[in-house]
């Protein structure tokens, strides 16, 4: 293994960093602000995903729970700094079908991309929004 640093991570302790420099709170008040966001969006129904997103304009396309799942991934290999876009995904992938050993499953195959600490922060967040959406 290199002992070079992620660019990825260097630009995001870059921003950080700036993030201090305009205002110490500014940071936080940043990742705050961006709590419950995923609540503010209604939960679309599954016709109407898969007429949009899935198999409605082109009969020959992935359905939408499909495409839903690899948004999942992708949002997890990004290292799962986007918390509302991750919660907001599982919720739509469970409403158009995808089971919880589903969506399980495909963050833990983005975690062989995007790390174990991605995978585990992404695991946590789906967690939250299963177990919300099973006591409704």
């Amino acid at each position: 293994m290199s002992d070079k640093t992620n660019p990825f991570d260097a630009w995001m302790k870059a921003s950080q960093d700036w993030a201090k420099g305009v205002s110490p709170e500014f940071a936080e008040v940043m990742a705050k602000s961006m709590q419950g966001v995923e609540d503010l969006m209604p939960t679309m129904p599954k016709e109407m995903m898969e007429a949009f997103m899935g198999k409605g304009m082109n009969p020959e396309a992935l359905d939408a729970k499909t495409k839903l799942l690899l948004t999942l991934q992708g949002l997890t290999i990004q290292g799962a700094f986007a918390e509302p876009q991750i919660k907001l995904t599982v919720r739509h992938a469970l409403e158009a079908g995808a089971s919880a050993q589903e969506v399980t499953e495909t963050i833990a195959l983005a975690g062989l991309f995007g790390g174990a600490p991605s995978m585990a922060k992404a695991l946590e967040l789906a967690q939250q929004v299963i177990k919300k959406d099973d006591k409704t």
